[in-house]
């Protein structure tokens, strides 16, 4: 792989020659502008607007324009002279775990390649103790004219190096968070952990873009002139939609098992119970033109009794239950004592009804 810049690695007093190589690249699919008549490239040209030539790349240089619109023109050799250590060196700063780097600060990413025999032995030492260590070196740099920040890490056999972003160059996130106070259910929760783990985990090498292949398809198809234009598909217009959001979570368990060849399975058998609507309680059934009530009270035995107050006009006494006396404006039942329930038991004279 070609490199792009060189320079060494200072690790305090050990400096390692090394070669800056890009670890990633773009594979988007870049298109021309064209004249829609004829099909004819649209380019941009450079021109001077002092006068009105067009000007060669190799003629282009760099400038600053001031408030005025004047401009101050610089060179490379202006930028080389300029007494920065990192100039031509990555200079590590420190070693930090690396979960404590933010991945809102991640940029572009280098492998750093030891640049001749005599880097071999020193890039090994780095390489290692970042290994038994576990953590990654922050570092600062500069690279197209500008001093950046770098964080290297290893990767398989190869020191990595992440261009981050400087801390004052992350935005705070005023106004992104949804407003107002928003509740979230306990089942709520536990449905979205259910969908979580049965989507479960994915191997990073099988993901593919989708979108690209389907582009280059179209653009090979158009070539062989056996285009043909697929279906419009019917987009439902997003937002202002209220969604049950239960009713989704549970579908959306369903499916992603499906989808791995699992049996359709409910979110109860997921280990996840659904809330469910309270049914509206019932209307207390009336009596007379009362409503009943129940009074439950403890015996001396431990047992629950429970005595039924009830608006009739005659009352029937009995051994084994215990007298209710109803009056016009209140209900009230007792529990007899022993000694009394005891008594009563022994006289079998029925007692005379009590008017209401």
């Amino acid at each position: 792989m070609r490199s792009i810049w060189n320079g060494a690695i200072s690790f305090g007093l050990v400096s390692i020659p090394i070669k800056l190589v890009n670890a990633t690249e773009s594979h988007s699919i870049s298109f021309r502008q064209i004249h829609l008549s004829d099909g004819g490239r649209i380019r941009y040209r450079k021109v001077c607007e002092l006068d009105g030539e067009e000007v060669a790349t190799a003629e282009i240089g760099k400038g600053y324009e001031e408030a005025d619109g004047s401009i101050i023109p610089i060179t490379d050799e202006d930028l080389a002279q300029l007494p920065i250590a990192t100039a031509k060196t990555i200079e590590i700063v420190s070693f930090v775990p690396a979960d404590e780097i933010d991945p809102l600060q991640m940029d572009a990413a280098y492998y750093l390649a030891a640049n001749g025999p005599t880097a071999a032995k020193p890039y090994t030492l780095l390489r290692e103790a970042l290994k038994r260590s576990r953590k990654v070196a922050i570092a600062k740099y500069a690279l197209r004219g500008r001093e950046r920040l770098g964080m290297l890490r290893v990767v398989d056999d190869v020191i990595a190096m992440h261009g981050l972003l400087w801390p004052d160059e992350i935005r705070v996130p005023e106004g992104v968070a949804p407003e107002g106070k928003v509740s979230v259910r306990e089942a709520e929760l536990d449905l979205a952990d259910a969908l979580m783990a049965t989507l479960g985990e994915v191997e990073m090498d099988s993901l593919t873009d989708e979108y690209r292949e389907a582009v280059e398809a179209m653009i090979s198809a158009k070539s062989e002139g056996a285009f043909e234009p697929a279906a419009e598909a019917e987009v439902e217009p997003a937002g202002g939609k209220v969604i049950d959001l239960m009713a989704a979570l549970e579908k959306s368990v369903n499916a992603a098992k499906a989808s791995r060849g699992e049996a359709t399975a409910t979110a109860e058998k997921a280990g996840v119970t659904p809330i469910r609507r309270k049914a509206a309680a019932a209307a207390p059934k009336a009596v007379g033109g009362k409503k009943s009530t129940a009074a439950t009270k403890k015996t001396a035995g431990g047992t629950k009794k429970t005595a039924s107050a009830k608006s009739t006009a005659t009352k029937s006494a009995s051994a084994k239950s215990t007298a209710t006396k109803s009056t016009a404006t209140k209900s009230t039942s007792k529990a007899a004592s022993p000694k009394k329930a005891a008594a009563t038991a022994k006289k079998a004279a029925p007692r005379k009804r009590a008017s209401a």
